[in-house]
């Protein structure tokens, strides 16, 4: 089967930026792919109010429609999209399907050394930037000296792949130097093994702070905020309808990164999609149908398989990040965990949220760390930041976890 290479992913932007863009995908198909996909659109900040999708197992046919915003990069949006399509070898202007024949290489990790002055806000306008930039960070340790200095040391990859060429790292010090302005004391990029934030899997502050019932585990009768009761969210199946598949019927309210989570879970339990259809109704409601079988290509019918299932997701929809603001003896601390996918990555953008809604709560930050650390029986990624109270906190801790929660929600 063959389709001309422009056609691979087509992007028909709207005229207005409150009317949704339409995003069409014709490829291969691959296992995942739905959740690589959302993923990238995620990590573009954009919203998906609508989508469809089918496939009959080999190749793929997926629309999104997404409302974007005057400073979205559709071409750059558009090469990234098709980075994550399978690979196609191309004749005559035409692509045809290639099987993946090795698995791709882990890719380069580099440490950011940002010596500077502190000033509010500084830590989310440097994370800004290194998200423009796309430099995905794996790994931080923010800590802010007596004399009003700060140390930050990003450990990063690159999306583009060009961080090792001296033209990448002098963008990335310029970009740098024009938002940080004269506080810039100094700012180095180099090469640092794997094994350097493989030690984060295991972060020492982690083992001793968090523990499981910090995160509320089970299916929790209410989100982080009093002010916020939880929307109901109901997964029902059915083998019925379909003689080849089962029907999981999904209604909830909607939050950023819906979609992700839904394919992150489904591929975490290897269930493939057949047929999908998204839709959002009035005051943000959701209803998506899909049509999955398991990897051998049958029905769901062992019971305890759909309660399982339909267990995690609706635990992932109604509470898809944990938000918890401690007291560390005379400190206060702010801790923000999120599930890891089984391939290893983590939710995109959540350090970025995170240092925009304390931005915005007119909150300092004093040290920030990143690790990932084992809670039950799944890996999480978890966020610590300990805040600078000096003359006390500005909004109340509550305060603080609401904001940050909605943040991360996108019910800002």
């Amino acid at each position: 089967m063959g389709i001309l290479y422009d056609d691979v992913v087509i992007i028909n932007q709207s005229e207005k930026e409150e009317d949704p863009t339409v995003i069409t995908i014709n490829c291969p198909d691959k296992t995942g792919l739905g959740r690589d996909l959302c993923r990238i659109i995620l990590f573009f900040g954009l919203s998906i109010v609508r989508g469809d999708l089918s496939t009959d197992g080999k190749w793929c046919y997926i629309v999104f429609w997404v409302i974007g915003n005057s400073t979205t990069r559709w071409t750059l949006l558009k090469k990234r999209l098709l980075g994550v399509c399978p690979s196609c070898s191309s004749a005559s202007g035409l692509l045809y399907y290639r099987a993946e024949l090795q698995s791709p290489k882990p890719p380069d990790v580099f440490l950011l050394t940002l010596c500077c002055l502190d000033r509010k806000g500084l830590l989310h306008d440097v994370t800004r930037v290194l998200c423009e930039l796309e430099l995905t960070i794996k790994k931080v340790k923010v800590s802010t000296t007596p004399d009003g200095r700060v140390m930050d040391l990003f450990f990063v990859t690159d999306t583009r792949e060009l961080l090792h060429t001296r033209k990448r790292q002098e963008d990335t010090h310029n970009r740098l130097k024009v938002i940080m302005e004269d506080a810039m004391i100094s700012c180095d990029i180099e090469l640092v093994g794997t094994e350097i934030t493989a030690c984060s899997q295991a972060s020492s502050f982690l083992q001793s702070v968090i523990t499981e019932d910090m995160f509320h585990l089970e299916m929790p009768n209410e989100l982080p905020s009093r002010s916020l009761t939880s929307n109901s969210v109901s997964v029902t199946m059915d083998n019925m309808l379909s003689p080849g598949h089962t029907l999981v019927q999904i209604n909830c309210q909607d939050h950023k990164g819906l979609l992700y989570d839904i394919m992150r879970t489904l591929k975490d339990y290897n269930i493939q999609i057949s047929y999908g259809r998204f839709s959002m109704r009035q005051r943000g409601s959701c209803e998506i149908d899909l049509f999955i079988v398991q990897s051998d290509g049958k029905k769901i019918v062992d019971p305890s398989k759909q309660n399982a299932l339909s267990s995690r997701l609706q635990m992932e929809l109604l509470q898809p990040l944990r938000v918890a603001v401690v007291s560390r003896g005379p400190d206060t601390e702010l801790l923000v965990a999120n599930p890891v996918e089984l391939s290893g990555k983590g939710r995109p953008l959540v350090f970025h949220d995170i240092t925009l809604a304390l931005k915005m709560l007119d909150t300092c930050i004093f040290l920030a760390e990143i690790g990932r650390h084992m809670i039950g029986d799944r890996e999480y990624e978890v966020y610590r930041v300990l805040l600078d109270e000096g003359d006390g906190l500005p909004v109340p801790r509550s305060k603080i976890e609401e904001g940050v929660w909605k943040m991360l929600m996108g019910w800002e």
